[in-house]
């Protein structure tokens, strides 16, 4: 049950930014269509929480709701969303992948701890591949909106950084609440501060949110992307460790990738392709201490089992 989750969340979770992307394409407005996507996942998992006694609504009143809800819903969404309209949902997603070395740096800036040799190598390995991928747009030809899509992207998994450091810690302010409830909540701010973006910047053409395709794409966002995505992220947590669910990180890119090139005809040169796999490669030498502590966790416990027998 936990490899047939784990390969369905992958799978979720690479296809979301395919999804992001045939919503933008039918003229859905980038805020305003990331901001009902949250605020409503938000509310209707916050209302089965509720309904099965583990929220309360006190829980929205608390400032720590608003300021994840800043650093993992409006500052990763509002780039992300707004990028789609110049770059391809594979780009998108392999950028978005950069998050665990930012993750790494912020952590060790935080508590001045030195990085292993393994670390930097990582760090350096996914800028690379970062150069890598933006290369093509100088060699071909080029665009200036691109360039800024791929740098704003970036600029959002500086917040989702930052976002996780800090949630981590409101998890534990907040022990006696479901991670699931805590979620919903940032999604609910995250996404009602992303509506007021909307109202301020964009005008919403309400014929192309009624497209077939806007609203396939955003009840597959609602209920497969946010709702279902994330609850089987936590239910992994819950079950195996925080470490592990997060490889998806090293797998859903390479999906969201080919899914764009197969399904969607988006261009995908063999440097871009080169700098996606040295990203990859990066953040598994970021992560690689977590990883051999996971491997020697399920060693102990095969060890356990066989001298049990």
């Amino acid at each position: 049950m936990v490899l047939f989750n784990y390969i369905l969340m992958c799978l979720i979770f690479g296809t979301t930014f395919l999804a992001i992307k045939v919503g933008i394409d039918t003229g859905a407005s980038p805020f305003f269509s990331a901001g009902i996507r949250f605020m409503l996942a938000g509310m209707v998992l916050f209302l089965l929480m509720a309904w099965k006694r583990k929220a309360s609504l006190s829980l929205l009143l608390c400032k720590e709701m608003f300021l994840t809800g800043v650093g993992l819903t409006l500052g990763v969404f509002a780039p992300l969303y707004w990028a789609e309209q110049y770059v391809s949902s594979g780009i998108a997603a392999v950028l978005s992948a950069t998050a665990p070395i930012m993750i790494l740096l912020l952590q060790a800036g935080i508590s001045r701890q030195k990085l292993s040799v393994t670390s930097w190598s990582g760090c350096l390995v996914g800028f690379a591949g970062v150069i890598l991928l933006l290369l093509p747009s100088f060699t071909i030809t080029f665009n200036k909106f691109w360039m800024i899509s791929c740098v704003a992207i970036l600029s959002g998994q500086v917040f989702y950084s930052a976002g996780t450091v800090y949630s981590r810690r409101v998890i534990q302010q907040f022990q006696d609440t479901s991670p699931i409830t805590l979620n919903a909540a940032q999604m609910m701010y995250g996404g009602g501060m992303l509506l007021v973006l909307s109202l301020f910047t964009e005008e919403v053409h309400i014929e192309s949110m009624l497209n077939p395709k806007a609203i396939t794409s955003l009840l597959y966002l609602i209920i497969v992307g946010s709702m279902m995505g994330h609850t089987l992220f936590y239910w992994l947590v819950a079950k195996t460790n925080p470490v592990f669910p997060s490889t998806w990180l090293y797998i859903s890119p390479l999906i969201a990738l080919s899914l764009g090139a197969l399904l969607y005809h988006e261009p995908l040169t063999l440097l871009s392709l080169a700098g996606g796999i040295t990203i990859i490669v990066g953040i598994v030498l970021v992560n690689m201490d977590n990883l051999r502590q996971l491997v020697d966790k399920k060693s102990n416990k095969v060890e356990k089992v066989c001298n049990q027998r």
